[in-house]
């Protein structure tokens, strides 16, 4: 499946159409993911591509055939990979195409796009295929969780068990996203433990710890309002690592719900600065880990790293 544009590898900054030369592009859709689901997907996409200039046809997959379709795609070299889908969609197409010359465009199609919001992606999927057109690219962080590749974020104690959860309410029950997570933390609070983990710090620091949370993400977030769960730059080299200080279940839960609505104080978080690597042991062999919103079970120690620039985006 080709996009009939005219484009050339292009370099950070520059527009991937300022140039002649014959190249194709792969359209990849995650069919059951977010509110890319539905039948007309494929012709609203198709529509909003025509639109902003661009002849192409569309490729549904399922979730799981993402990575392996991005992956053939650098393999033979295709400059553009476009990736519609939720986070998890663009996570995977993102792991496959870190480190090539392949550009990754982002359509997002799921509930709540992170990584879209974050480059300055709009989420109506017409102003989308505009920003695609237009082709500018940036060259972004990703981080690392033992090999694999993530955008936004991972973590373990509390947070695995609520997606866990979460997903099988949505499964078995058919709730909606939103609805199935809330029930799903107010579950997780009531049973919650700690756990003790071992973290090294850039090879040197190590300390131990006893934690409901741990939080890697892909660059600083935001803890406070307005800009709670936010991202200001992509690009900054570090990782972002918080740990939640061990708590009874009430201040558990009190903490938890200043999160939600980005208050902070000091005494609930723990923030540790300019992390490049970071190894968490654990006397388990195995550890329940949320990479991008799916939940994973990992053997220990979990290796995470920064990999500074490695992915070129296009974004507004």
């Amino acid at each position: 499946m080709f996009l009939c544009w005219r484009v050339r590898p292009p370099a950070e900054g520059r527009f991937l159409n300022d140039s002649p030369g014959a190249a194709s592009a792969v359209i990849l859709i995650n069919q059951g993911g977010g509110s890319a689901g539905g039948d007309d997907v494929a012709d609203k996409v198709r529509a909003a591509l025509a639109e902003a200039g661009i002849d192409g046809e569309v490729e549904l997959l399922d979730g799981a055939k993402c990575a392996e379709r991005a992956a053939e795609a650098v393999a033979g070299k295709v400059p553009l990979v476009i990736a519609g889908g939720g986070d998890g969609t663009i996570s995977a197409a993102a792991g496959a195409i870190a480190g090539s010359g392949t550009v990754l465009g982002v359509l997002p199609l799921g509930t709540l796009n992170h990584f879209a919001r974050d480059l300055g992606i709009p989420f109506d999927i017409a102003e989308a295929c505009k920003i695609i057109a237009a082709g500018r690219t940036q060259k972004v962080d990703v981080a690392e969780l033992n090999g694999r590749v993530f955008i936004n974020n991972s973590a373990l104690g509390l947070y695995p068990l609520m997606v866990a959860d979460r997903e099988v309410q949505q499964k078995r029950l058919g709730r909606s996203k939103r609805l199935a997570l809330l029930v799903a933390s107010i579950r997780t609070l009531i049973r919650f433990r700690h756990q003790r983990l071992r973290l090294t710090v850039n090879d040197s620091q190590t300390a131990t710890i006893d934690t409901s949370l741990l939080f890697v993400g892909n660059n600083d977030y935001g803890i406070s309002l307005p800009a709670a769960g936010k991202r200001e730059s992509l690009s900054d080299g570090e990782l972002c690592v918080m740990v939640l200080r061990k708590k009874g279940r009430l201040g558990l839960a009190a903490a938890s719900l200043r999160a939600l609505v980005g208050l902070r104080r000091r005494d609930d978080m723990i923030r540790l600065d300019h992390v490049k690597t970071i190894k968490v042991d654990s006397r388990r062999s195995h550890l329940t880990v949320a990479v991008d919103g799916e939940t994973v079970q990992l053997p220990a120690p979990l290796e995470y790293r920064i990999r500074p620039r490695a992915l070129l985006v296009i974004g507004s």
